[in-house]
């Protein structure tokens, strides 16, 4: 195997990334080198993308970026164990320390020194990753590598949905971008009654229906008034997912809840956003802010969901070779998009 890789990379503090060539990262004694096979082109990359504010704040310069991924094994450091070469796998992209008190207690998802590939280490738009053993998910032969290289946002669906008990629930979720469309898929597996889901761009609802046993609903032109009682509910909604970090999405739903309401919050809206506490107080509304995936019981969750017939597949709407990796970025900037997957294999 060559020293050096393709990657693509934040060489400068301006729009776009560039591609290059990379040394391989060399490995220690608790990780595995992984060799890519597909990416997935998530959110968070077309902010370091444009690179706008959080950005500017938060990535180093040089970087490579990216860290939804699915792979193949090919090097193992000497104090790995339950791993072998060959190993088809995913990978968590939180690398947490083992010190605090939440991942002492188990809670690594909630550890506050975590760190992303991709966004503070070097992420997985590369021929290979280096990660800790610690991270890798393998995967089984009903999960290929296009589906495992989008685990990393189904599991914030797969969190964000399984925050509540949905089983016979009326769901509204704001938001229909991937993971909110992979949210009202799951809510709908798990066994939620009506799945309502919001927003004002006609190509994701359309998206949203194909994939997802769900209601689209533009809230340009419907109601969400006129929705309920179509749907015959006579309160509101028991539950809702906010995926989309707009401030008046958020309203809506503290309007449309029940009495005893529940929040899962996985939105960022920009900045700071005014809330009518009162609303919440006097309607005895739960909130949970949602961060990243559990792990690893989300990742167990989503993938027997997956086996047990969960199909999700239909939001990956473009396909590029890593050579046409602008192309993958301007369709996902074009609004006009589901997932977007690279595929790197052929290099």
């Amino acid at each position: 195997m060559t020293n050096m890789m393709t990657a693509l990379e934040k060489s400068k503090p301006e729009e776009g990334l560039w591609r290059v060539e990379a040394p391989v990262p060399e490995i220690g004694p608790d990780d595995v080198l992984i060799r890519i096979n597909k990416t997935g082109i998530c959110g968070t990359d077309i902010h370091i993308w444009k690179w706008d504010n959080w950005a500017a704040h938060t990535v180093p310069i040089p970087l490579i970026t990216g860290h939804e991924f699915a792979g193949e094994i090919v090097e193992i450091g000497r104090d790995v164990t339950g791993l072998s070469i060959g190993q088809r796998c995913s990978g968590e992209g939180h690398l947490i320390g083992h010190e605090s008190r939440q991942s002492r207690a188990g809670k690594f998802h909630l550890d506050p020194g975590t760190r992303g590939i991709g966004v503070n280490e070097q992420g997985a738009f590369a021929q290979y990753l280096r990660l800790p053993a610690f991270n890798v998910v393998p995967l089984s032969d009903a999960i290929d590598d296009e589906i495992g290289a989008i685990l990393d946002p189904l599991g914030n669906a797969v969190h964000t949905a399984l925050s509540f008990d949905l089983i016979g629930e009326d769901v509204l979720i704001t938001g229909a971008g991937p993971i909110g469309i992979m949210a009202a898929a799951v809510a709908r597996h798990v066994g939620a009654r009506h799945v309502v889901i919001t927003d004002v761009n006609p190509h994701r609802l359309a998206l949203a229906g194909e994939v997802a046993d769900c209601r689209p609903v533009n809230v340009a032109e419907e109601d969400l008034r006129d929705v309920v009682s179509s749907l015959k509910m006579k309160q509101g909604f028991d539950v809702g997912l906010e995926m989309s970090g707009n401030q008046q999405a958020l309203d809506q739903m503290v309007e449309r809840l029940v009495m005893g309401g529940r929040i899962a919050l996985l939105g960022i809206p920009p900045g700071k956003s005014p809330v009518d506490w009162s609303r919440i107080v006097f309607k005895a509304i739960t909130i949970k802010g949602v961060y990243g995936r559990e792990i690893f019981e989300t990742w167990y969750k989503m993938i027997a969901m997956l086996e047990n017939g969960l199909d999700v597949r239909k939001v990956i709407t473009h396909r590029f070779k890593v050579a046409d990796f602008e192309e993958g970025f301007q369709a996902m900037l074009s609004g006009k998009s589901g997932k977007v997957v690279l595929d790197w294999t052929g290099l």
